[in-house]
């Protein structure tokens, strides 16, 4: 059963199924569940997974540099991004808060929370926790016939810890283990006693790379960083037969980072990220265009491979099972660089780009952002530029708060 057939089946509306599944998972999976569930879509095949809020970019700085911030200087988000850069943190302890008004172009009551924070155990180790809350705001139920049938208020939210170490001066390794719960159903009488919670572990491991160049007069920093994360098991929310991939994600990046002086400093950024989730196959259809299903009711795959595999199949066969070979595994690699400035180590302007293909999901946006300094005290902001006009991710403002203290 599809996220949309099972959504349906509580007695929603289209609108309302929309706005669920759009904020469940990233912006444009939902263009293939729609497919799945109205007629095959055999022209744009986007990667939908459960638990979608574990890939939104979380924090102000990084998202302001167009969500490239694997390889960037660590701070207490450096959970999200990267866990191996979080024991080259110079502060021995420090916490951030972050928090994003989500699509609120479409509704003014959803939003994402990230709080996370560190502990450096030793000069060569730190320890750090996250948790992240998604409100999906309140959802409006109606019956077949149109009429009011109350209304819920779905959310989701996970909790972990992470470990990280230096193995050199130069080098880092870190895991990450997180708890996810996911509550879309609310326990709604109609959906049928089968309807529970989603739940998972997961796990993310990390390596980072930095070292120092010099540049004439001036210094410069040259840092490396990938990572796998959201590695745990399917969730369900019915049954075992119906179960959905996390949002696997291999992430691959660099940034350099250039102090022209004791005033002025400035860091590019780029990375590469990757679901790491089967892509959906080409069905075979009869001259109506229905799918052709065999003897045991499973739909006939034309191009493509199976979807439904275990975890460790459905990670490493992500690279080679897309219906049209090389050319649409490349297209399923997502782009991201952004820039950022230093004034003083006081203030900061950022400006970045985001690039999804058309295929696979259509996101494309700039941003920009600000972040000021002052002792232990940070503040940084995001905003963000959709390509298309009257898009939903338009006016997206995030905002953190940082602290970093020395014993």
């Amino acid at each position: 059963m599809t996220k949309f057939a099972f959504l349906k089946s509580f007695g929603m509306n289209k609108k309302t199924i929309f706005g669920i599944c759009f904020a469940m998972m990233q912006l444009g999976s939902i263009q293939q569940s729609l497919g799945q569930f109205v007629g095959q879509d055999t022209t744009r095949r986007v990667i939908t997974t459960a638990v979608g809020f574990l890939s939104i970019s979380p924090d102000a700085r990084a998202a302001g540099m167009g969500d490239a911030g694997s390889a960037i200087a660590p701070d207490a988000n450096s959970i999200f991004w990267n866990a191996g850069k979080l024991a080259f943190i110079e502060n021995n302890i420090g916490f951030s808060l972050n928090y994003t008004p989500w699509l609120g172009k479409i509704v003014d009551d959803m939003s994402l929370s990230y709080l996370s924070g560190y502990y450096k155990l030793t000069d060569d180790q730190a320890v750090g926790l996250e948790f992240r809350y998604f409100d999906l705001g309140d959802i409006n139920l109606f019956l077949d016939n149109g009429s009011p049938n109350g209304s819920v208020r779905p959310r989701e939210w996970s909790v972990g810890g992470t470990y990280s170490r230096k193995l050199s001066e130069k080098l880092g390794v870190g895991v990450s283990l997180r708890f996810i719960h996911s509550n879309i159903s609310q326990n709604i009488s109609t959906i049928g006693d089968d309807s529970k919670p989603g739940t998972s572990v997961a796990g993310d491991i990390a390596v980072y790379y930095n070292t120092d160049l010099q540049m004439g007069a001036s210094t410069s920093k040259l840092a490396f960083a990938g990572s796998i994360s959201n590695i745990g098991g399917k969730i369900s929310y019915l049954n075992d037969e119906t179960k959905d991939f996390l949002p696997t994600n291999l992430r691959l990046g660099t940034a350099w980072t250039a102090n022209f002086d004791a005033y002025n400093t400035i860091t590019l950024s780029l990375d590469f990220n990757k679901l790491m989730v089967p892509t959906p196959p080409i069905y075979e259809t009869d001259s109506n265009g229905n799918i052709v299903y065999d003897q045991n009711g499973d739909p006939v795959i034309l191009r493509g491979k199976d979807p439904n595999r275990g975890v460790i199949s459905g990670m490493f066969g992500s690279f080679a099972d897309a219906p049209d070979g090389f050319s649409e595994e490349m297209q399923e690699f997502m782009i991201s660089f952004g820039a950022e400035y230093w004034y003083n180590q006081l203030f900061a302007a950022r400006a970045g780009y985001f690039y999804e293909n058309e295929n696979k999901g259509n996101r494309k946006y700039f941003t920009v952002g600000l972040g000021f300094r002052y002792q232990v005290f940070g503040i940084d902001f995001a905003y963000l530029i959709p390509t298309e006009q009257e898009h939903p991710l338009a006016e997206t403002l995030r905002f953190s708060l940082l602290f970093n203290f020395d014993n």
